[in-house]
């Protein structure tokens, strides 16, 4: 596969380029009582915001958060407050990039039109674009198409973004964390899929499992950058 067949790169944005589960653990860990491990209320995570997203379908991202820390909360002995909840809700705006995510974006961008496909609102995304140095071209959120990935609503946004400007889903990779969330639609949406298995292997975390075969694979995004720089150079 050549990286000269891509003129544009969509990307999975919370696992794939913010580190969503340190910024998660971070701000579970702020609620009293709360004895289970990491992988615990990783899955315990995985498992409600999942649940919470089918059920409501239109519910802005915050309050996705805020349902899931009750519910996770509650499955380790604790009855989250109202405020802890909404505090959860609020920490998207603090979790981090990870290291390399800044330069392999500003890489990527001199080589195609950079977009967005996230599970989040508007308002949550502008904090994370900005501490990724704002290099997306075009963003479809949950709040925009009323639906949360693995449904197809971001990806058949996105096919339509890129017809304007010329762009055919066969010259489009989808780069994202979640097998689950973003390469089993994205391959049904007709685009090349990048898996960055950012637990390097590890079973579990944030996102449920799934049987499915990405297109390539890498560890990190600077990987990916090293790859592209590569096969253009």
């Amino acid at each position: 596969m050549s990286p000269s067949a891509f003129r544009a790169f969509t990307f999975d944005c919370y696992g794939t380029l913010i580190d969503w589960e340190q910024g998660m653990l971070r701000a579970l860990r702020a609620l009293p009582g709360i004895a289970a491990d990491d992988d615990a209320l990783l899955a315990a995570f995985a498992r409600h915001e999942h649940a919470i997203q089918e059920e409501n379908p239109a519910m802005l991202y915050p309050q996705v958060l805020d349902h899931a820390c009750k519910a996770i909360a509650a499955d380790f002995g604790h009855a989250a407050t109202d405020a802890e909840a909404a505090a959860f809700g609020a920490s998207i705006a603090d979790w981090p990039p990870f290291p390399d995510s800044v330069d392999a974006l500003a890489y990527l961008r001199q080589h195609g039109l950079l977009m967005v496909l996230s599970n989040v609102d508007r308002a949550s995304f502008a904090h994370s674009a900005s501490r990724l140095g704002d290099p997306f071209q075009a963003v479809v959120t949950a709040e925009d198409v009323g639906s949360y990935k693995p449904a197809p609503a971001h990806f058949e946004r996105a096919k339509a973004l890129l017809a304007d400007e010329g762009i055919a889903p066969g010259e489009v990779l989808h780069v994202a964390q979640s097998l689950f969330h973003d390469v089993v639609p994205g391959r049904a949406a007709g685009f090349s899929t990048c898996w960055i298995d950012r637990r390097a292997g590890r079973p579990g975390g944030a996102t449920p499992p799934v049987d499915v075969e990405p297109d390539m694979t890498f560890h990190d995004l600077a990987s990916l950058a090293a790859w592209h720089r590569t096969g253009t150079g």
